[in-house]
């Protein structure tokens, strides 16, 4: 395969690099094979990309920073495009439709009702195994300060729950999870995001 054949098929995955596990993620997209990584801050970063992950971190603040940024709209037309959009614990919260407290400006790129803090504080923070269908079984998942999704709309395939509280979701070309995929060494839903993108 010559090099320009090869560059073709290399898929271009952005990280909101506003706050959270960003370099996590980083390194994470870096695991896989043909994929570039890169960070996103001003609009003009989402011109190349393929798909865009909405990292953890504080909801309130990364919002406030999306707006401040001019990256609201971008962002909707983004995900309106088709291209990818994944959303892990406070970016699942991001790309909700509505939450059960109004104070965080959302981007409703996806249509469910989010609990935030759904688990608990810090100190609630737990680790489980998950079994997801389309990606596979005993899947790592660390749930830190974690929201879950209490409502979900028609379109929504929910892909997997903790005592029955839905933690991951996907709608067309948008996917979310209440936990941390990042911050273990299973890429396994990372290669089902960009397999998708």
């Amino acid at each position: 395969m010559t090099q320009s054949s090869t560059q073709s098929h290399i898929k271009h995955i952005g990280v909101l690099n506003f706050q959270g596990a960003v370099s996590e993620h980083i390194t994470m997209l870096n695991s896989i094979d043909n994929i570039q990584a890169t960070l996103v801050q001003k609009p003009e970063h989402l011109t190349k990309l393929n798909g865009l992950i909405i990292p953890g971190g504080e909801s309130t603040t990364i919002s406030r920073l999306i707006k401040q940024n001019g990256l609201v709209a971008p962002i909707k037309q983004f995900a309106k495009q088709g291209k990818g959009v994944l959303g892990t614990c406070a970016g699942l919260v991001l790309c909700g439709q509505t939450t059960t407290h109004n104070e965080v400006e959302l981007l409703g790129l996806i249509d469910i009702c989010i609990e935030r803090n759904g688990f608990g504080r810090q100190v609630n923070s737990f680790e489980t195994n998950l079994d997801i269908p389309p990606i596979g079984q005993q899947i790592p998942a660390v749930f830190i300060r974690a929201p879950y999704i209490a409502t979900a709309g028609k379109g929504i395939e929910q892909l997997a729950f903790v005592d029955q509280h839905c933690i991951m979701a996907q709608q067309n070309n948008i996917l979310v999870c209440a936990f941390h995929p990042e911050l273990t060494t299973d890429n396994r839903i990372m290669h089902y995001f960009v397999d998708r993108c």
